[in-house]
């Protein structure tokens, strides 16, 4: 009798099991764990993030793991409740990149409740004490390097606007960067302003400050979406000879740079397939309990139209 019930709550557990929808950390009948891992960044309509989260996905689900993806599309608030619904699913860890870096706080809060492991990348949350681990570009040197081919090609300075991004930590270090590299050479910032990061809200900034500011040599974006905004008011307004930086070394504006007659002048190349890669590996190691770095920095460095054709333009380098 004791070996008939035994073997009907052995059954009542594997049946439970089933229907519960198994573990976090399920594993196959190979006894393989996999994993369940929810991804969010700032924005998915800019390409650099757009290939961040193509290559985690395929890195992911290269190991048979799922990869939840949502889009705040800017919007911290939204994003806050976007993490709060992939909580729900019992994810293992997070792939992260704050829409705001302050903002953000109530929802590492949760993750942090519920035990779920973060990886940051690309921009840092405000307090870092959250992170499991944070990969990401060198962003001051990604505005420094713009900043000196400006003071190298103008040595006796001049005006320059700035469309900068102040809730994104990586866009303010870029910035730093830029304005570090120029400061005591000659360049007055004529204007300083939020583009949101965005090609069409930079378009409309830009197009406002050129009107106020027609003979600045020089705008710095903090990314290339930025810049490409301001290529396209430039251009509207009839602008010869401004040089505009950016930040990311994307194909759009690789092309620029290849072209003979485009005022784009440079960026402050980054690799987005990198902090992928790099980001994922961490996370691995996080999940099989080893030690992670808490910071992976990838390098950065300057594109400009003596070698892009280095770089290419099909592609991210």
């Amino acid at each position: 009798m004791k070996k008939i019930v035994s073997a009907a709550v052995i059954l009542a557990l594997a049946v439970g099991s089933i229907f519960a929808g198994g573990s976090k950390d399920s594993k196959t009948g190979d006894g393989t764990k996999h994993y369940k891992f929810g991804f969010t960044c700032m924005d998915q309509s800019n390409p650099f993030f757009v290939l961040i989260e193509k290559t985690i996905r395929e890195e992911v689900e290269a190991r048979g793991d799922q990869l939840i993806s949502v889009d705040p599309a800017k919007n911290v608030t939204r994003q806050i409740q976007q993490i709060e619904d992939v909580i729900a699913q019992r994810v293992d860890g997070f792939f992260l990149n704050p829409a705001e870096a302050e903002g953000i706080i109530p929802a590492l809060d949760q993750l942090k409740a519920a035990g779920i492991p973060i990886v940051n990348f690309d921009a840092e949350v405000a307090d870092m004490s959250y992170i499991a681990s944070y990969v990401g570009s060198d962003n001051y040197n990604a505005g420094k390097v713009c900043g000196e081919d400006l003071v190298k090609k103008h040595p006796n300075g001049g005006d320059i606007i700035v469309l900068d991004e102040p809730t994104a930590n990586s866009a303010t270090d870029r910035t730093n960067g830029f304005l570090d590299a120029v400061k005591g050479k000659g360049f007055k910032v004529v204007a300083q302003q939020d583009a949101k990061g965005s090609l069409q809200y930079a378009m409309g900034v830009a197009e406002d400050l050129l009107q106020a500011h027609p003979n600045v040599i020089a705008i710095f974006g903090s990314n290339d979406p930025v810049a490409l905004g301001t290529l396209a008011a430039a251009n509207a307004a009839g602008i010869k000879n401004t040089k505009i930086y950016g930040v990311d070394g994307s194909p759009d504006i690789k092309k620029e740079l290849a072209s003979s007659n485009s005022l784009i002048e440079g960026t402050g190349a980054q690799s987005p397939i990198h902090i992928a890669q790099q980001s994922v590996a961490a996370m691995y190691k996080i999940m099989a309990g080893e030690k992670v770095d808490a910071r992976y920095p990838v390098p950065t460095f300057l594109i400009t139209k003596e070698n892009v054709n280095k770089y290419g333009t099909d592609g991210w380098q």
